[in-house]
């Protein structure tokens, strides 16, 4: 995650403005785009047609002619509950490149607001008619069922995802009830309206309102890591005394909900629905990012000042003002990546604030013992314990449908 997000700012993104745009999609979809990894690409394709298309014609009003986007799309399969929620948060120059002589130049687009994206969500939906009918993934009137290859190709995996889709359990005593909840009770109120530069229709929602300046690189490298986050953080983990996983919201439901419990099997079905097919890729390229695309060498450097002085990654190599090597060839050192993702300079003495270096490397058995000992540390193995079984035995209570929602006392 931190690693690809340094990539993405360092060696992707040209110092220009980017927006993010977020698409999710109807839940009828969310579930056939789980399995079929190619009908996921064309939604993709056509969202990405729809929204370079808009900043094309945009710039082409104001002059620029053969105008050319790109933008970084990632592909999330899960939602806050740890349920099945493909959707897609797509990095986008806001702006074109256009040739300028012999070399390419930027031109930024005019501010968005509600209705341009309204418009760029209409032409969506209208690339994805076709494409959803090829695919025979288009329900229509509601009269056709639509086809499901998942469910004769893998039927276990389709009973997992479905029931992921639609928050309920798949397996064990509980199997078709809605997960467990606890919160306190509130009344329900109107969904919230449309926030700046969101629109809604037919289920699908496309919300572009985070834009990026040119020079703010930090807040991009968060927001790209924030698209490339894991399903779940552990610290929104936890047990009960019950022997169940409790998982915290990152925001309330507006009924109150603020944690979901699971036995652990039901976790696991849910982790399971998550992981994608093998040889999927959940990171794709467009426009002038494209790896063939022709102009991707000068956009990727286009704003950036070229080091004359640069010298080879292993030796004589320049520091960061905070001590941190900053060279590195397809992979970042592990240091650099504390300080980018967490913000903690690791090899910074905290004794003196001197920059901390490898000394020596210790594997032979006697050292680390003698090592050991002098600092009164356990010496021996540890054995491993036995394999606890399961925290759910019988006689343990069962979970009564009446009692999905726990509320608890306010007091």
């Amino acid at each position: 995650m931190a690693e690809r997000a340094a990539h993405l700012v360092d060696h992707v993104f040209p110092r220009v403005p980017v927006r993010q745009w977020v698409l999710s999609l109807p839940h009828r979809l969310r579930y056939r785009l789980a399995w079929d990894h190619d009908l996921c690409r064309a939604v993709v394709g056509c969202a990405l047609r729809a929204i370079l298309g808009f900043l094309r014609r945009r710039a082409g009003d104001a002059g620029v002619r053969d105008g050319r986007g790109g933008a970084v799309t990632i592909v999330q399969r899960f939602g806050g509950a740890l349920n099945t929620n493909i959707h897609f948060h797509t990095l986008a120059m806001d702006g074109v490149f256009a040739k300028d002589g012999d070399t390419v130049r930027f031109h930024p687009s005019e501010s968005l607001d509600a209705a341009d994206v309204d418009e760029i969500l209409a032409t969506i939906t209208a690339y994805l008619r076709p494409v959803l009918a090829r695919h025979g993934a288009d329900a229509g009137d509601g009269t056709v069922e639509p086809a499901d290859p998942g469910t004769e190709e893998a039927p276990v995996w389709a009973g997992l995802t479905a029931a992921a889709v639609q928050g309920r359990v798949a397996l064990g005593p509980h199997a078709g009830a809605r997960v467990r909840r606890h919160g306190v009770h509130v009344t329900r109120t109107e969904p919230p309206g449309l926030r700046p530069c969101h629109a809604r229709h037919n289920g699908f929602d496309l919300h572009a309102g985070v834009w990026v300046p040119a020079e703010d690189r930090d807040r991009l490298e968060r927001i790209a890591r924030y698209a490339l986050r894991p399903p779940v953080a552990q610290e929104r983990l936890d047990w009960t005394d019950e022997g169940h996983v409790r998982l915290e919201l990152r925001h309330p439901w507006s009924d109150g909900t603020t944690h979901l419990v699971f036995d652990p099997v039901e976790l696991l079905e849910r982790l399971a629905a998550l992981t994608p097919r093998p040889r999927i890729h959940l990171l794709l390229y467009h426009g002038v990012f494209a790896p063939r695309a022709a102009w991707r060498t000068r956009v990727v450097q286009y704003g950036k000042t070229p080091d004359p002085t640069a010298r080879d990654a292993h030796e004589g190599a320049e520091e960061h003002p905070d001590g941190m090597d900053r060279s590195h060839g397809h992979n970042y050192p592990w240091a650099e990546l504390m300080r980018r993702s967490l913000g903690l300079n690791v090899l910074a003495c905290p004794r003196c604030g001197g920059r901390l270096r490898l000394i020596a490397l210790i594997d032979d058995p006697a050292v680390v013992r003698r090592v050991l000992q002098h600092l009164d540390l356990p010496t021996e193995v540890p054995e491993a314990r036995p394999a606890r079984a399961p925290p759910l035995l019988a006689g343990a209570p069962r979970h009564d449908a009446a009692d999905e929602f726990y509320v608890d006392d306010p007091a």
